[in-house]
């Protein structure tokens, strides 16, 4: 017999169920009575909180959706180097999906199913990374640059999909290539290569970055 709870409670309880559901099955492999069994509660009562599946699905996702991270001391304890800063900011956000991998694959069923929440996963997740990235290279690149305007975006882009496909690696894979390297490893490694890739590198005599010319 379910425990009666106040509507609130009851109605959280319901979304944290269907979250774990839909971030395993996705939308169309999960139905009412599924999740209604997981919280002990018959569909009616369910429909009571959420009056379809659809609705309940899109509450999940702007729950999740607006989730962000706060980067404010990393930006802080870093200073003005381009690398520690953007090392500082991927350890906070690889530390949140590890706390919680669902925000990972809801945001890929998001995208899948082309649910309007997927720009919010990008405006709140993933906006503060290519934001910060565009913002560094256009203060770095010489403006005699070829296609400068395209290579910043496009550097912005390419740490997005390099960071992303890191944390599939390791939250998602059904078998961990990499499992002799912590994610705390690649994700710095991925910075390093990142960086050189659009021809940073760090100085050995101070904590600034530098472009090499």
């Amino acid at each position: 017999m379910s425990v009666r709870l106040p509507g609130p409670e009851r109605r959280d309880s319901i979304l944290k169920a269907a979250q774990r559901l839909f971030s395993e099955k996705g939308y169309h492999g999960v139905s009412i009575d599924e999740i209604a069994r997981k919280v002990d509660v018959s569909p009616a009562i369910l429909y009571r909180h959420f009056k379809s599946k659809q609705m309940l699905y899109d509450a999940v996702l702007q729950a999740m959706s607006a989730q962000r991270e706060s980067y404010v001391q990393t930006i802080i304890n870093s200073g003005t180097s381009f690398e520690d800063v953007l090392t500082g900011m991927t350890q906070v956000y690889i530390k949140s999906i590890s706390d919680n991998p669902d925000l990972l694959r809801i945001e890929l069923q998001s995208l899948l199913d082309k649910n309007p929440a997927a720009s919010d996963f990008f405006k709140n997740r993933w906006k503060s990374f290519t934001d910060y990235i565009e913002f560094s290279l256009n203060e770095r690149l010489p403006y005699d640059t070829p296609n400068r305007e395209v290579t910043i975006l496009t550097a912005a882009l390419m740490f997005q999909g390099m960071l992303r496909e890191v944390l599939l690696q390791k939250h998602l894979q059904p078998q961990d290539r990499l499992e002799d390297v912590s994610l705390h490893e690649l994700s710095q490694e991925l910075v390093r290569l990142f960086l050189r890739s659009v021809g940073i590198e760090k100085s050995h005599l101070s904590r600034r970055a530098v472009i090499n010319g």
